[in-house]
């Protein structure tokens, strides 16, 4: 599963890689806007907004980005790995649950 992490602390960017790659999870995460960031997005399975720690802008231009993909989009109020693995925990189990109805 392809993730997409925006927003966070700088300092935390590595740890959240590393909780995805746990989860069997590729994952770019953005924590700040830079010049190519909306080119740099690409269309993954899931979309994290981490709302507290990110600009408005950079959350639109990502929106934006995905609105045309079947991206699933999360928003998280906290930034921190605990909410993190959380999710991607629940994420994982709606997945098999898809995949056993199918």
């Amino acid at each position: 599963m392809s993730i997409v992490i925006i927003g966070g602390n700088e300092r935390m960017e590595r740890r959240y890689k590393d909780i995805c790659e746990k989860c069997n999870c590729k994952a770019k995460v953005f924590c700040k806007m830079t010049g190519t960031f909306q080119k740099k997005i690409g269309n993954p399975d899931v979309l994290i907004l981490l709302t507290n720690t990110v600009s408005h802008k950079m959350v639109q231009s990502a929106l934006c980005e995905v609105k045309q993909s079947d991206t699933k989009i999360c928003r998280l109020h906290s930034s921190s790995a605990s909410c993190l693995k959380n999710l991607l925990t629940e994420l994982r189990r709606e997945k098999n649950l898809c995949l056993a109805e199918a």
